[in-house]
């Protein structure tokens, strides 16, 4: 059992070896981010640390076919395991910590576990999800929606990055999609991530729980106009889509501030791109989230509106398309102040989507949050101290425990 009178310090120097291993991996040299897209190098490389850590440990590993690993300590054909895992890729430049840090941790509490004679009355599984992010393919959580069926593996199978390499493709297959007799062997999920946030850091708690996480989505709006050059047009006479985009971006930031939401747009896609041409087509990344559905959906619906007014205004043509949405997701309350409870940990939402809130709608799910100093998130600055991630380690240990062996 493991004991509640802890000094995490030599956890934290353990924690620290094992995360220097995989620092370098990706990082880009000039902005100190990482640049690990799914199914590419940086990650491929991490995914065969993961094999390489779950083989130290016999921990046997299998791959569900659309990409997710999974470790086992325990009969892999066993039913009612408790999972827990992360994700490897990040947002373009992102930070080291989102994702990776689930992983890392996994592991850290086996060995915590096993250090404390604790052998666990129900199978214990690593996941390591893939395109959690959807920095690649453009579809977030693209493995647990591929898994729980939440996505067409059709769909997903002709999913192309920026240089038009399908998700099949870059899988070496073609994705196995939903797969219920593996969902069916597991019977709660815990994903430990980085805060995204500062809610931590104001309450002085190193480790919290999520109690939800807000319905959001993403939608692409093509606005065509008419390409011209940019000094002999009168500007009387040109239908400029760039004019419609930047509307619609204000727009965004305007209605989502009335309503207490979120609205980010921080993709734009020009064409000719070019310095001295208006351009002829301009494709902006609407990333909406709110507190409530009826909130998501009136900010979005507002949006629409004020889109399609300046685009008539303009003389421009646009076309709106949903790519992803996720609903409101309320992590398992019985569960949650359970974890809160054995953790005396404080209990939070979250505005950022995650594997756990896919997985949530098909089995007792629950999230814990690291502390945070910096509160930002998808880029460099994101922080945790080795302390914090330390406390992490052993709060999942302690829950992997309580779930596995209670």
């Amino acid at each position: 059992m493991l004991s509640d009178s802890v000094v995490e310090g030599p956890l934290a120097n353990r924690f620290r070896e094992l995360w220097d291993e995989i620092a370098p991996v990706g990082r880009d040299a000039g902005s100190g981010g990482y640049l690990r897209y799914a199914l590419t190098k940086p990650e491929l490389e991490l995914r065969s640390w993961f094999r390489s850590q779950a083989d130290r440990r016999g921990l046997p590993v299998t791959e569900d076919g659309n990409g997710n690993l999974f470790a086992h300590w325990g009969d892999p054909e066993a039913g009612d395991a408790v999972l827990t895992g992360s994700h490897f890729d990040s947002v373009p430049h992102g930070g080291a910590y989102d994702g990776p840090l689930g992983i890392v941790s996994a592991f850290l509490a086996v060995d915590e576990l096993r250090a404390a004679g604790v052998t666990p009355g129900r199978p214990l599984v690593l996941a390591a999800f893939v395109e959690e992010e959807g920095a690649r393919f453009g579809v977030p959580c693209l493995g647990s929606r591929l898994l729980t069926g939440a996505l067409p593996a059709e769909r997903a199978a002709g999913l192309r990055d920026a240089a038009g390499v399908s998700f099949a493709e870059a899988l070496g297959d073609q994705p196995a999609g939903a797969r219920p007799d593996l969902l069916g062997r597991f019977g709660a999920f815990v994903e430990l991530h980085v805060e995204q946030g500062r809610a931590l850091d104001e309450t002085d708690a190193p480790v919290g729980v999520a109690s939800a996480i807000w319905p959001h989505g993403r939608w692409r709006f093509d606005v065509v106009g008419e390409g011209n050059h940019a000094g002999t047009t009168r500007m009387a006479d040109r239908r400029d889509p760039m004019l419609t985009y930047a509307f619609t971006v204000l727009a965004a930031n305007k209605e989502a501030r009335l309503r207490g939401a979120h609205a980010t747009v921080g993709r734009v896609a020009v064409e000719p791109n070019v310095t001295n041409a208006i351009p002829s087509k301009v494709t902006g990344w609407l990333d909406a989230r709110a507190a409530d559905p009826e909130t998501l959906t009136g900010l979005v619906d507002a949006v629409r509106g004020k889109l399609a007014e300046r685009a008539r205004r303009d003389g421009t043509a646009v076309t709106v398309t949903e790519e992803s949405t996720t609903p409101l997701v309320a992590f398992d309350g019985g569960l949650a102040g359970r974890l809160a409870t054995l953790l005396t940990a404080p209990v939070l939402p979250t505005g950022a989507g995650h594997d756990a809130g896919v997985l949530a709608a098909h089995l007792p799910t629950a999230m814990l949050f690291v502390r945070n100093p910096t509160g930002v998130s998808h880029s460099p600055a994101e922080a945790a101290t080795d302390v914090d991630c330390a406390a992490g380690v052993r709060a999942l240990a302690r829950v992997l425990e309580e779930l596995t062996c209670r």
